[in-house]
């Protein structure tokens, strides 16, 4: 602050300039700091709690500073006079306090307060949110003047301050009956929403509907409550009931089931926060595609900071909640956090506890397998992204397979495996039902080999990062000819030489396939594709296409099967005029087989009833 404090001769009033400081705070508070103009009643009502916690604190030694009855904060909004004044019982400010705490940056009441009370008992620290002198000229934002009359508890003295935030300050005696503070924003002509008590009362429910002070907003002629005024994740558990949470959980997510778990504890040592986080019953419905942020809500003692604090990582996105610390900093504008220990600390132990939360349920719960269809394939993104975390989601993860049509975990499959085999297989695609037909799994069912069947768009990615569950291969069944071979009982049909025949459809193809090669592990099949010899996963592929994105791939294998009586009549015929057609007919028959639209599906027709017709004419008549 710049002492210019000058009272001139006849005048009752003194004029301060701010500090440079402060003048620099005024402008980017005004036109940058903050992203919604409404922050600026959460800055005051944190203000006038502070000051309500800090005249019941300084009153634990000082009994004349009691507070009063039915202390609270009381906004009245004034429409003909167009003001929005919040008014507390709080420990006021004296006029050195107002100057030290209004004129210059540095210099938070709450933050020097705070650093008094470090060595006091916790259960006498008074729960400070904001730092006064700094929320506080988020009131520019919507007020062209600012007054405040202060009177400071324990003392007779009432002090008003005023200023136009257009560098400088006066300061005057007033009066005011009781200690406390008087916040009077005269607003400007575009902030005239802020005088409805309707949404005002909205603003107080979204940000401070939990501080333990009352707050309320006067309207016709009575103040009427626009808090909650409890918070229910600090009650001890044993005070809770089940309906209690439920009521709770409904109102936090807009949600009408019950919450399908409810973790609620407090964590204390080197750092200190409530939690309570609920997984819900039922998957919300979703209008418009799902984003991806998790949204659990971030408050500091009490006080609601932001639900985009990234306090689980997306792939536990469904867990709703909130969590109250005592100990994380934050800058100016408490909308943007700083990047600490102390939140990657939070967040790290809210993500181990819904894990430990699921482990217990997937041994213990009978309604698990409603959860994993319900979250699953969200909670499988951790798979792909998450390598830290893989070892524990992996346990979690439910699958059906080509057993059978329930779920089984990774484990249950492991103790299943045949004698001999040395990998977990799995194939992802479209739908279960169409994977349990793959042609590519024929030969894995003749043998005996259990695989997991895959059908959620994550599955095309995740087996790439996970390369093993306790000790043993994950591996794609597309890619796994060598494996099956080692596994399979010799087959009953001799193989027939069609070698000539895959030269030829080779040709025929060109540029359209990668290779036609035989196939051991086609049984009922004539033909199916496989990726190309340098290619990913054809699932992911289509995919990526349908996505919208460039996915270069090489073109796939046509595989053919050398004991299919089709491929056997074909490689017995030799070379033939309609080969071209033929070849093009496989290829989109395989496919067919994967769910894909032939590449020309009119010509695709007309070569099928060519076929057709071409079959009945040399049929002999019945």
């Amino acid at each position: 602050m710049t002492e210019t404090a000058s009272q001139a001769p006849g005048q009752s009033e003194e004029r301060h300039d701010f500090s440079a400081e402060v003048g620099r705070l005024l402008d980017l508070v005004v036109h940058a700091l903050y992203s919604e103009r409404e922050i600026f009643l959460r800055e005051l009502v944190a203000n006038a709690a502070d000051a309500l916690d800090r005249r019941r604190f300084e009153a634990l030694t000082e009994p004349s500073l009691a507070l009063p009855d039915g202390a609270k904060i009381r906004i009245l909004p004034d429409k003909p006079g167009r003001t929005l004044t919040l008014s507390d019982d709080g420990i006021g400010m004296s006029r050195d306090e107002l100057i030290a705490h209004l004129g210059t940056i540095a210099r938070s009441g709450t933050r020097a307060f705070s650093a008094e009370i470090a060595k006091a008992r916790p259960e006498e620290r008074p729960a400070l949110i904001g730092q006064f002198g700094v929320g506080f000229y988020s009131a520019f934002m919507v007020a062209e003047r600012v007054e405040v009359i202060s009177r400071r508890a324990g003392s007779e003295e009432a002090w008003r301050w005023h200023s136009e935030g257009r560098g400088e300050f006066a300061l005057a005696t007033a009066a005011r009956e009781t200690p406390g503070t008087d916040v009077i924003l005269h607003l400007k002509a575009d902030a005239e929403e802020f005088l409805d008590p309707v949404r005002l009362e909205a603003i107080v429910r979204k940000w401070a509907d939990h501080i333990t002070w009352p707050v309320t907003i006067a309207r016709d002629g009575k103040d009427l409550p626009a808090n909650e005024g409890t918070a229910l994740w600090r009650k001890p558990k044993a005070e809770i009931s089940e309906q209690s949470y439920t009521e709770f959980y409904r109102h936090l997510g807009h949600l009408f089931d019950k919450p399908w778990a409810t973790l609620h504890w407090k964590a204390e040592g080197a750092m200190e926060f409530h939690a309570l986080l609920f997984i819900p019953e039922m998957r919300p419905f979703a209008v418009v595609e799902e984003e991806r942020a998790s949204h659990v809500r971030l408050h500091v003692r009490r006080m609601f900071i932001t639900d985009e604090a990234g306090l689980l990582p997306s792939w536990l996105r469904f867990v709703q909640g909130v969590v109250d610390t005592e100990d994380l900093p934050l800058n100016v504008s408490r909308e943007m956090l700083q990047s600490t220990p102390v939140l990657g600390r939070i967040r790290n132990a809210l993500t181990n506890r819904v894990l430990t939360e699921l482990k217990t349920r997937a041994k213990e719960d009978e309604g698990y397998e409603k959860f994993w269809e319900n979250f699953g394939p969200i909670l499988k993104e951790g798979l792909w992204e998450d390598q830290a975390h893989q070892k524990d989601i992996l346990p979690l993860a439910r699958f059906r397979t080509t057993l059978n049509d329930g779920w089984t975990s990774l484990a249950d499959y492991v103790a299943r495996m045949k004698p001999g085999q040395e990998a977990i297989y799995f194939l992802a695609g479209e739908n279960i039902a169409a994977l349990r037909r793959a042609p590519l799994l024929e030969g894995f069912r003749a043998a005996g080999v259990e695989v997991l069947l895959l059908s959620d768009p994550i599955d095309a990615f995740w087996p790439d990062r996970c390369a093993s569950f306790e000790e043993k291969p994950i591996r794609n069944a597309i890619k796994s000819g060598d494996d099956l071979a080692k596994l399979a009982p010799a087959p009953d049909v001799p193989a027939a030489d069609v070698s000539a025949l895959a030269a030829a459809l080779k040709t025929a193809l060109g540029d359209g396939v990668s290779d036609v090669r035989a196939s051991e592990r086609l049984v009922e099949s004539a033909v199916a594709l496989a990726p190309g010899l340098a290619g990913g996963d054809l699932f992911r592929e289509r995919l990526m296409r349908r996505a919208g994105r460039d996915f270069p791939a090489p073109p796939p294998v046509l595989e053919i099967n050398p004991r299919h009586p089709l491929i056997t009549a074909l490689a017995a015929r030799g070379e033939s005029s309609d080969l071209a057609e033929i070849a093009a007919t496989l290829l989109d028959l395989a496919r067919v087989q994967e769910g894909e639209a032939p590449a020309d599906a009119a010509a695709f027709a007309r070569r099928v009833t060519a076929l057709m017709a071409g079959g009945l004419a040399a049929a002999p008549a019945a």
